[in-house]
């Protein structure tokens, strides 16, 4: 699952702002067929044809269009619908502190130029069960993590590249800010029956 960077040349307050008012707007505009329009045509500019701009924001936070179905259910739950746009936050990755169950953006290890979005399945020490890797265990090493698509069979991710560099690490998504109804605090959670193996497992 690719992500789309957008421009930040504002602050993430009045960003963050704008996006309410917008959202406010949007229930409001939802009475008419022609508010439909105006806001449909608005958040297009709004949020594909801005320029992108480099600032001191992109060290804190910034928002990213998430493309692809790897990380479905959790997100771009319906096919051809609109896809979800995160706030990834930069400043909380800072010193590599992620947690396991995090959603994180980290350059591909596959095409430096793209960054790719998964979830934290396994952080350094731990022994993972793969699901399709050349190893059926793996422990990660230090300075790396394991991360995987929800989607099974339709991500590319650890079980395909192995274990990921901390140093690829550029956020973790905190917010599923757009569309209006995927409004959403975003918290650290596992897939079933992908925890790291416990010790009696490791042994095994």
């Amino acid at each position: 699952m690719l992500l789309l960077c957008l421009p930040t040349n504002i602050s993430l307050e009045t960003y963050l702002h704008i996006v309410y008012i917008t959202i406010e707007s949007y229930h409001m505009a939802q009475q008419t067929s022609a508010g439909r329009r105006y806001v449909q045509t608005f958040i297009s500019g709004f949020f594909v044809a801005v320029p992108v701009t480099v600032t001191i924001l992109d060290k804190l936070a910034y928002v990213a269009r998430v493309e692809g179905a790897s990380m479905q259910p959790f997100l771009n739950p319906d096919v051809g619908a609109q896809s979800d746009v995160v706030l990834l936050n930069r400043w909380s990755v800072r010193n590599n502190q992620v947690k396991r169950g995090d959603i994180v953006s980290v350059v591909s290890p596959r095409n430096p130029k793209q960054k790719i979005i998964k979830r934290v399945i396994g952080l350094e020490g731990d022994f993972i069960r793969t699901l399709s890797y050349k190893n059926r265990y793996v422990r990660v090493p230090n300075g790396h993590l394991w991360i995987e698509g929800d989607h099974r069979g339709h991500s590319l991710d650890s079980n395909c590249f192995g274990p990921v560099s901390l140093g690829l690490l550029h956020g973790r998504a905190s917010h599923i800010i757009w569309p209006p109804n995927r409004w959403q605090r975003i918290k650290p959670s596992l897939p079933p029956n992908r925890e790291p193996l416990d010790a009696e497992e490791d042994d095994e």
